[in-house]
């Protein structure tokens, strides 16, 4: 990329149009302005003098037109000039007196303030132009026949006012380098922070999270880089969970898989009796079926991330859920050695999708079983609380230490607790995930002898909602 079109380019270019915009405000401003006043003052000044002359003259008879010319003159510095009027029709001014004038050029019967009190019998002031300088003027009648014109050099103030312009002008060339050097500066260290942020989206974008990205300050860019660096701990979490993910599924594919090729390879073996035979298939089936269901475990979490799950909210009672579950896992608990009771604490109607509830039902109480040894006893209640209804399943097994509970509902994660511990690790995660898109949720109360999870539901009203996706 150009330099000249980077972001510290265009910000030292727009700090060096703002600042020369500003000074040329200032210097469009200040200069007219003391200009004018320094004129001003001038001007004032001899319409001051013209006017004390004038009404001197009035006071005066018969004044003398040279006298009085050269007593003001010395008193002010000024040209002092004493006009008579010869003839108004067409006008014509004639010198009767001047003093102070020397240098000055110029006819004074011809000068436009003179000429213009005269014919106003009153009094003009003006700034005119005689030999390339400018003067300022001032003219009074104090009778038809005479005009006094009083004339002041500007060549100091003008002087002044250019000399003004001169340091105005230097010192923005100099405010405009020093701003150029400080903006290009400033802008390259602004720059500079944002090509970190590039290049950390980079790193990003290429899959490495093992860089954290720092910006300690409070402005805009220094929370964008922590939203970059919350966003690349997401992202590395992610990324974790998806390798696990799929080692955590390759293993548990590979499993059933291996074991079917085993007994495949067994099979064939012509000599081998037939109880041994049933015995393979039976296993052979049993691998099958656990194949089975882990796909349809991945099937629902894979949904389940790109949130298109289909859950029915509509009213379920909880109680024929849980009778559902005990006539189900009768046999299994059964043969367990352990005992499924079933405790009904009021009515439990809840808003939800039935076959969801009886999936989540199901992984509450396969989890009890396999973590729990023979003799056990396993309890699935109903109950409503206020506005929530809850489907508990309740074991009095070893209980889950707090650094197990932490975990268990995360994918692939199978604590053992001292019972039978299989399965995908897949159930619990499942569940917790499937309450959630119901607008429930899981909670997990474990101590020794005693452990329950429960899901809970917001309570059916009269009305149903529609479905969820």
């Amino acid at each position: 990329m150009s330099e000249f079109r980077t972001v510290g380019a265009r910000l030292s270019v727009a700090l060096l149009f703002v600042v020369a915009c500003v000074l040329a405000f200032v210097y469009l401003i200040v200069v007219p302005s003391l200009r004018d006043r320094l004129v001003g003052s001038r001007e004032r000044q001899t319409a001051r003098v013209a006017d004390r002359i004038s009404d001197q003259w009035r006071r005066t008879q018969p004044p003398v037109p040279q006298e009085v010319a050269e007593a003001f003159s010395s008193a002010t510095n000024m040209c002092v000039t004493i006009l008579s009027v010869s003839n108004r029709s067409p006008l014509q001014l004639v010198d009767i007196g001047d003093a102070g004038c020397s240098g000055q050029g110029g006819d004074p019967t011809e000068d436009p303030v003179a000429t213009a009190a005269a014919q106003t019998l009153g009094s003009a002031r003006g700034v005119v132009t005689r030999n390339d300088r400018k003067y300022a003027e001032a003219a009074a009648s104090p009778n038809a026949k005479t005009v006094v014109l009083v004339s002041s050099s500007l060549q100091d103030s003008l002087a002044s006012v250019a000399l003004v312009r001169r340091r105005l002008l230097v010192s923005a060339l100099i405010a405009l380098a020093v701003a150029l050097l400080l903006g290009y500066a400033g802008a390259r260290l602004f720059a500079r922070r944002i090509r970190r942020l590039e290049r950390a989206a980079d790193r990003i974008a290429s899959g490495r999270f093992d860089e954290p990205i720092v910006d300690s300050s409070s402005d805009e860019l220094g929370q964008l880089a922590r939203s970059f660096d919350r966003m690349r701990q997401r992202l590395a979490g992610l990324e974790h969970a998806r390798r696990e993910f799929i080692a955590n599924a390759s293993h548990e594919l590979r499993t059933p898989l291996f074991s079917l090729g085993g007994h495949l390879e067994l099979l064939v073996d012509e000599d081998m009796d037939e109880a041994t035979r049933q015995e393979f298939l039976a296993r052979m089936r049993e691998q099958v079926e656990r194949l089975t269901k882990l796909a349809g475990e991945l099937l629902d979490l894979s949904r389940l991330d790109a949130g298109r799950l289909r859950v029915e909210r509509e009213a379920v009672d909880l109680t024929r859920v849980a009778e559902l579950l005990v006539e189900e896992f009768d046999a299994v608990a059964q043969g367990m050695g352990q005992r499924l009771e079933h405790e009904v604490d009021g009515a439990a109607t809840g808003l939800g999708d039935e076959q969801r509830i009886l999936q989540v039902g199901r992984a509450l109480v396969e989890n009890a079983f396999r973590h729990t040894p023979s003799g056990t006893r396993v309890r699935v209640r109903t109950s409503r609380n206020g506005e929530l209804v809850a489907l508990s399943v309740e074991d009095d097994g070893p209980g889950i230490g707090p650094e197990t509970a932490v975990h268990v509902f995360e994918r692939f994660y199978r604590g053992d607790t001292g019972g039978r511990a299989s399965g995908s690790g897949l159930g619990l995660a499942i569940a917790r995930e499937l309450a959630e898109a119901m607008q429930g949720e899981i909670d997990l109360v474990s101590e020794p002898g005693r452990t329950v999870f429960t899901l809970s539901l917001p309570a059916a009203s009269g009305t149903t909602s529609p479905e969820l996706e």
